[in-house]
């Protein structure tokens, strides 16, 4: 850049795409060459061009990033939870951004057993992340894997835990999770195809060349993925083969790792099933003849649903979401008007309660209840305005113990904040819900700067949970608000549902409306109005750019999936055939037709745009960093405004950013710096 106060223009290399007689050009399409010295070279400047405009924010980044960091408890513990005789827990380290995984084998021991220190396995890596940390049934050893670039294609490790070495050999290309079986030499595990697709399942004996691991099962359809787990009662390994759509599950007896795997029940289109054993067989949590699940029980030697017998029925207006099997009872995790709650059931005798909660707004999941033989129901609980809470339920005479309440670090007292639930009524006459949060003594009768953020697919609900770190936008004035579009399953799989495949576009208008009733209802103006999300979120902000860019201030799409069309054409690319059901398959017109229609790189215009602030990983595998970038390429030489159009892409890191947790804070801290620039807010 000759200018360094020009924006980036990337090159121009017009690329025909040719599909059911329509013909597309891109122009950007040489940016989809992640080894390209060309592509790096833009990209790099796309980032130095952000540290220049945004140079003048520098105290501001230094001063969130400081007060995001001084509200870490740094030297933290989770809850210890018991397992097969040990207490496990993780812990952080004054300064150190990396869990240390240990465990002791009683609670008021001194010693404790260090399984994993992962700042030390981190160490000369810019990225790290662990996940899948099994150990074995005899306790004597610890598989776990590892990811150093953000890719999410993970290594697998396993550990002696008598004299504290690891084996001399690794297991590759794997998605991370892996299983014990009981005679503890045994580890099923799955690895990914060229796609990244989890597609093959292996078994291991210790201490013998991975090379030589048997492959046990091939997942042939490129429409589902595949993965093991194990049952809370120890006696069964699962293979689970799972779609957007579908399920099917093979069982072993987990005291015979050589033995076949067997189908549960054999998949059918449009169901979905999850098993739960225990010592009266298994339960079955099915959505067959039933959008919102049901659950069924049946014996061991008896799992075609021919055999299954309903214990709780179908019901429209609540999602079943899981069950927690114990000795005596059955917790059930449903969600009504997009709230979760905890209903109870005993097993052998007609009684059952739901465990209350108080708040207009909350969020409640179920954590490390990792023992059948118990009646302590171990779950976690926030809201907007309430730090979350590790509580142990007494099942039997209902009666709970607060274990631990994750204050910030810094003074947060609760009553100078509210939140709120609102429902909003849209053109079709659906009732949008949507969370609020702000600080009481900041409102105005005017309204205030607001932060709007949404997802709306994959079924996946966005919950209204603390957050610390927004404590930084509403102290210094912001609304914060969720919501809860369709595409989500806030309100049942129909919601869901309603915002999928050839009704996708709801998603995008809810969000609109939402951000429309709280401009008429005052707590914002148009002025003042911000929108955020990433990954398919991402998405949702670039249609709701295009569709009404003079309705937002300032917008920040994280890792956002924007070239949806092409993406979706290109089966070699990871995700793409698992999510047909989800987005339609554009090789059928009607949705080619439907997608190029709100497809947001594809509905680029020449108009006037807000504020924009883009994210990327350079190495993310669920959204490529081209399609940001392809965006921001174009809308520069599209736009008719002088507003911020920003990238910022990560070089050495995925879709999920940063894996420190001090690291994860910079980069929110540039999120929140930008928009408070943007209402004349920099300090």
């Amino acid at each position: 850049m000759t200018n360094k106060e020009k924006p980036p223009l990337a090159e121009k290399h017009p690329h025909s795409i040719t599909f059911h007689n329509h013909i597309r050009t891109d122009e950007y399409y040489w940016l989809n060459q992640r080894e390209n010295p060309d592509v790096i070279s833009y990209l790099e400047e796309e980032n130095r061009y952000l540290d220049k405009k945004l140079s003048h924010l520098k105290n501001l980044r230094q001063a969130l990033y400081k007060e995001m960091v001084n509200r870490i408890v740094q030297d933290d513990s989770s809850v210890p939870y018991l397992q097969n005789g040990y207490y496990y827990y993780i812990r952080y380290s004054y300064g150190n951004e990396h869990p240390v995984y240990c465990r002791k084998k009683n609670l008021n021991d001194s010693f404790e057993e260090i399984i994993l220190d992962v700042n030390t396995l981190a160490k000369n890596h810019s990225y790290f992340q662990v996940t899948g940390v099994r150990v074995s049934p005899d306790n004597q050893k610890v598989a776990y894997a590892f990811d150093d670039s953000g890719r999410r294609i993970y290594t697998i490790c396993i550990k002696n835990l008598v004299d504290e070495k690891e084996f001399n050999y690794r297991i590759n290309n794997t998605n991370g999770l892996c299983e014990w079986a009981n005679d503890s030499k045994t580890l099923f595990y799955s690895q990914l195809d060229k796609t990244l697709r989890p597609a093959k399942i292996f078994r291991h004996t210790i201490n013998i060349n991975p090379e030589k691991d048997k492959e046990i099962f091939y997942e042939e359809d490129s429409a589902f993925s595949c993965f093991v787990s194990k049952s809370k009662s120890k006696d069964f390994i699962y293979i689970y083969s799972t779609s957007t759509i579908a399920t099917e599950c093979r069982l072993i007896n987990a005291n015979k790792p050589k033995s076949s795997f067997k189908v549960f029940h054999p998949r059918e289109n449009d169901h979905r099933y999850f098993i739960y054993h225990d010592k009266d067989g298994f339960y079955v949590l099915s959505n067959y003849k039933a959008k919102n699940y049901r659950i069924f029980k049946t014996p061991v030697n008896k799992t075609i649903r021919k055999n299954w017998q309903e214990i709780i029925a179908h019901r429209d207006d609540v999602l079943i979401q899981d069950i927690e099997i114990f000795k005596d009872f059955i917790v059930i995790d449903e969600r009504k008007n997009a709230l979760n709650s905890l209903r109870v059931i005993h097993k052998y005798f007609a009684k059952e309660y739901n465990i209350p909660f108080d708040e207009p707004a909350y969020v409640v999941y179920l954590i490390d209840n990792r023992e059948a033989d118990s009646n302590i129901l171990r779950y976690t609980y926030s809201s907007m305005i309430t730090p979350d809470s590790v509580f142990d339920f007494d099942l039997v005479d209902k009666t709970r113990v607060l274990r631990k309440e994750k204050n910030p670090n810094s003074p947060y007292n609760k009553v100078n904040y509210k939140t709120q639930r609102l429902f909003v009524k849209s053109t079709d006459g659906s009732n949008i819900p949507l969370s609020l949060v702000y600080r009481k003594d900041t409102l105005t009768k005017t309204g205030n700067p607001l932060l709007l953020y949404g997802y709306g697919s994959y079924g996946i609900s966005i919950d209204p949970e603390f957050n610390p770190v927004r404590l930084s936008l509403l102290d210094r004035g912001f609304i914060f608000a969720v919501a809860h579009i369709r595409g989500g399953d806030d309100l049942g799989m129909q919601w869901y549902e309603d915002g999928k495949l050839l009704k996708k576009k709801n998603t995008f208008t809810d969000f609109i409306e939402c951000a429309e009733e709280l401009i008429r209802l005052k707590y914002t103006s148009q002025e003042k109005l911000f929108a955020m999300g990433g990954s398919a979120g991402g998405l949702l902000i670039g249609a709701v750019t295009n569709m009404r860019p003079e309705l937002w201030k300032a917008v920040i799409a994280d890792v956002p999936f924007l070239d949806v069309l092409t993406t979706m054409l290109d089966e070699s690319i990871p995700l793409t055939t698992f999510e047909f059901d989800e987005w339609g398959n554009p090789k059928l017109k009607r949705f080619y037709d439907y997608i190029l229609s709100y497809s947001p790189y594809d509905n680029i215009e020449e108009k006037e745009y807000p504020a924009m602030l883009l994210t990327a990983g350079f190495h993310d595998s669920q959204v490529q960093y081209w399609e940001p970038a392809k965006f921001v390429a174009r809308l520069r030489q599209k736009k008719k405004d002088d507003n911020l159009l920003l990238l910022h892409t990560e070089m050495e890191t995925g879709h999920g950013g940063a894996s420190g947790r001090f690291a994860k804070l910079k980069e929110i801290a540039l999120k929140y710096a930008f928009l408070l620039d943007q209402t004349g807010v920099n300090k």
